[in-house]
């Protein structure tokens, strides 16, 4: 019988970690519990998951992810410059983490870019986007569903 490979119908078990290009780490696993997903479900983005198809229980590699594959390449129509006045009362600064909730109450994070007395400019782009990372990962387990 041949080793289970990652593919559609798997469930994997693994360590991973994302590393910016400097070296920096965003996420990792690999100091607690594995995480553990099936190929589709959306717990992993589709870049993730095709740059490790292929992959068996004990391989343990790294693979660069183009910004295209993981979080995209940031829209400029994602920035957007709000009015002073709805940020009453909230001491701004640059790279201030500020929650808004859409029309249909999901909550859209964004990052406070510039601001002024008149106006604050907030960037609604996934922090990531624009960035190529290292997926290091560990795989553990594979099974056929």
């Amino acid at each position: 019988m041949t080793e289970q490979r990652i593919a559609q119908n798997t469930e994997v078990t693994l360590h991973f970690a994302l590393h910016l290009e400097n070296g920096d780490t965003v996420d990792s696993t690999f100091d607690k519990a594995p995480a553990v997903f099936k190929v589709g479900d959306g717990n992993l983005l589709p870049g993730f998951e095709a740059a490790i198809f292929g992959f068996k229980a004990g391989d343990k590699r790294t693979v660069v992810v183009p910004p295209e594959n993981a979080f995209g390449q940031p829209n400029p129509q994602n920035v957007q410059i709000m009015p002073r006045s709805q940020f009453q009362d909230m001491e701004l600064s640059e790279g201030l983490l500020v929650i808004f909730n859409d029309a249909a109450n999901t909550e859209l994070p964004g990052v406070v870019k510039a601001f002024d007395d008149a106006q604050v400019t907030v960037d609604f782009n996934h922090p990531l986007a624009g960035k190529t990372l290292n997926f290091e990962v560990d795989i553990i387990d594979v099974k056929a569903l």
